[in-house]
Formats: C-alpha cells, sequence, structure tokens
C-alpha cells in the first residue's frame, strides 16, 4: 500500500495540494489513522478555489459523497473492473470496521495511466521571442530549439497537447523564425503551421494573423512554460462557463516569516496573524480561447494577451480561471527554473 497518498483529516487544503505536488498524485485518501473517510482529488480543489473557499479549510469539509471504494471481501476482478469502468486513478480498500487495509492505483493493473478524454484543438504557440532571460544562449539558438531531456522546449509542449489529442500546431514567429521552420521541415512534422510577425506583435497582437483562420476554439501556450492540465478538464470547464476566454492559473503560496498585525482606524489593532501564507493565482502562459476574440484585435497592432484580455472583458464578455498546484508548473524560460528541470530530468 502506498501511504504517500493518505492523509490525514486535520490538514488543510493547501497541504493537500503541496503533497500531491511532492508525490505526483492527483488524489488523496483521506483518513482518521486508519479509519477510512473519504478521498479528494485535484478536481475538488479546484471547484473549492473556484468557489472562493479558504485553502486552509479543513480537506474533510469537500469529502463528496459519491465515493467509490471497495470491502476487502470484494474479488480482485470485480475491483480490477469497477476501476476500469469509473476511471479510477485510486481504489481505497476497506474492512468490515471501516478501516483502510489496501489502496490499489491504476499502475498496479493497466500501466502507465494516459488522459482518458482527448479534446482536439487547434494550437496556437507563441515561439516569436527572443529569450532575453536566456541569454547569451539564445543570441546563437531561438529560445524554442534549446534542449530539454532529449527535446526541445517547443517539442516538449507539443507533446503535452498532443497526448490530449491536439494535432493541428500554429507557430506564431519572428526571431530567428528560420531556423524554427528549417528545424521543422527538416523532421517532416505534419500539421505544423507558421505565422509570420514581420514586426513583433506581442502575444496577442500575433493572433491578429489568425483572422479567418482559426474557426473553432483553440489553445495558446507561451512556448517557455510547460503545465501539468487536464485539457478535457479545461475544455469542458471552459464551455459550461461560456467564457470567451480561459488561462490556466497557478496557485503560488508564500510564506511571511513573521508576525504581521492590521490596524483600523487610529492605529488600533484589529487582527493579528503569526507567520501566515498568503497564496495568489498568477497567469501560467497557457490559454483557451473562442474565435471571435479575433474580432477584438485590430491589424498589426502589438498587444500582449493579458492586457487584450482586459479589453476584451471591458466590453462585457467573460474571462475564466481554470486553477492548478505549483507543482504542476515549470518556467523553462528563466535560467534557474531551467537549470532545475534539466537536473531533475522531469518533463510533464
Amino acid at each position: 500500500m502506498n501511504h504517500k497518498i493518505i492523509i490525514n483529516k486535520d490538514k488543510t487544503l493547501l497541504d493537500a495540494l503541496r503533497i500531491m505536488d511532492s508525490i505526483e498524485k492527483k488524489l488523496l485518501v483521506i483518513c482518521d489513522n486508519r479509519r477510512f473517510l473519504g478521498v479528494i482529488s485535484i478536481g475538488d480543489i479546484q471547484r473549492a478555489i473556484l468557489n472562493k473557499q479558504d485553502l486552509s479549510s479543513s480537506v474533510v469539509d469537500f469529502i463528496r459523497p459519491d465515493i467509490i471504494y471497495a470491502r476487502d471481501n470484494d474479488s480482485l476482478d470485480y475491483i480490477k473492473a469497477t476501476m476500469l469502468e469509473n476511471r479510477i486513478e485510486s481504489m481505497p480498500i476497506v474492512d468490515s470496521n471501516n478501516l483502510l487495509v489496501n489502496i490499489y492505483e491504476w499502475c498496479d493493473f493497466f500501466g502507465e495511466r494516459s488522459s482518458f478524454k482527448t479534446v482536439n484543438c487547434p494550437v496556437v504557440i507563441m515561439a516569436g521571442g527572443m529569450g532575453t532571460r536566456l541569454k547569451p544562449l539564445t543570441n546563437v539558438i531561438p529560445k524554442p530549439l534549446i534542449p530539454v531531456s532529449d527535446k526541445t522546449i517547443i517539442e516538449e509542449i507539443m507533446s503535452k497537447f498532443q497526448r490530449a489529442g491536439c494535432s493541428d500546431f500554429y507557430l506564431s514567429l519572428n526571431y530567428k523564425s528560420d531556423y524554427v521552420k528549417s528545424f521543422f521541415e527538416k523532421r517532416d512534422y505534419k500539421n505544423v503551421s507558421y505565422i509570420n510577425e514581420k514586426k513583433p506583435l506581442g502575444t496577442g497582437g500575433s493572433l491578429a494573423l489568425l483572422k479567418g483562420i482559426l474557426n473553432n476554439t483553440f489553445f495558446v501556450s507561451n512556448c517557455d512554460i510547460l503545465v501539468d492540465v487536464n485539457f478535457s478538464d479545461l475544455y469542458e470547464y471552459h464551455k459550461k462557463q461560456k467564457n470567451i476566454a480561459t488561462l490556466v492559473s497557478v496557485l503560488k503560496s508564500y510564506s511571511i516569516p513573521y508576525g504581521i498585525i492590521e490596524t483600523s482606524e487610529n492605529g488600533i489593532i484589529s487582527d493579528m496573524k503569526e507567520k501566515p501564507c498568503l497564496t495568489y493565482q498568477i497567469n501560467s502562459g497557457v490559454y483557451i480561447i473562442e474565435p471571435h476574440l479575433l474580432d477584438y484585435l485590430n491589424n498589426e497592432e502589438t498587444i500582449d494577451l493579458p492586457s487584450l484580455l482586459l479589453r476584451v472583458k471591458s466590453n462585457g464578455e467573460k474571462i475564466g480561471a481554470f486553477p492548478v498546484s505549483e507543482g504542476s508548473w515549470v518556467d523553462m524560460g528563466n535560467w534557474d527554473d531551467y537549470l532545475k528541470l534539466i537536473r531533475s530530468n522531469k518533463m510533464y
């Protein structure tokens, strides 16, 4: 039994996120000592965040009533069939006293788990930047072609989308664009098209070159990040909310190593907190977008995508956020994170 996926009932949502990141799992089993209480998944935590729940809330407050688990006298064939039918990542096994006696994981029976649902949307990758944070390397090699493991940065990003079912890619190019084109042409990549910026237009402005080309929902990704997100869940959330655009946000936590005070009028102390942990949502650089957003762009306009989204929002359109944990995101565009990624040999 993998004890690492067991979380005690007194832990918080933020604790659960950190454990998921550290063991690279998306589901934890909640127990009171050995007594089985339920499970919590990354989806449960995402829904809590979207509903403005405090990350310091206890995990037991978010146990769903429709938990699937097995008894210790159930046959192995029944357990396997139930896991397969319901796409269960981890199956708790409980005895007659409701004590946890085992946990079967997907890999125990079926090997490495891949995405069960796929979504085939076009993908736009912003690959035209100068990569100034990775100089002097990018003086010679354009950022998309910098190696990570046995692939380049852009290939790693494309692989993530391909595993989710995406097959058509549009690369927005400017700096050293001939290098990038030559790389893909020599490797006979299929379904790769190029958007050529005559001048840098920003992550938003270059999308204007796709007017009349992209007529369906599409993804956009920066070319220096990797995000471990279920793209089919992102797509379904985006459609359900009827957003014109949804960005993947990353939960970033910062611990203040001091006690802080809050004051009201005349300096009267209203609250005191000892070494609080502050959590923010930051922009990951991955988006899902409806094609009519392009109507808000002027041709040859230079604008970044966040500024474009604020423009669209001011016109009454809905912009959403889909949160993922801090460990689900890596910024390959700066030296510290790039070197850390290379040394860990970890790809999402």
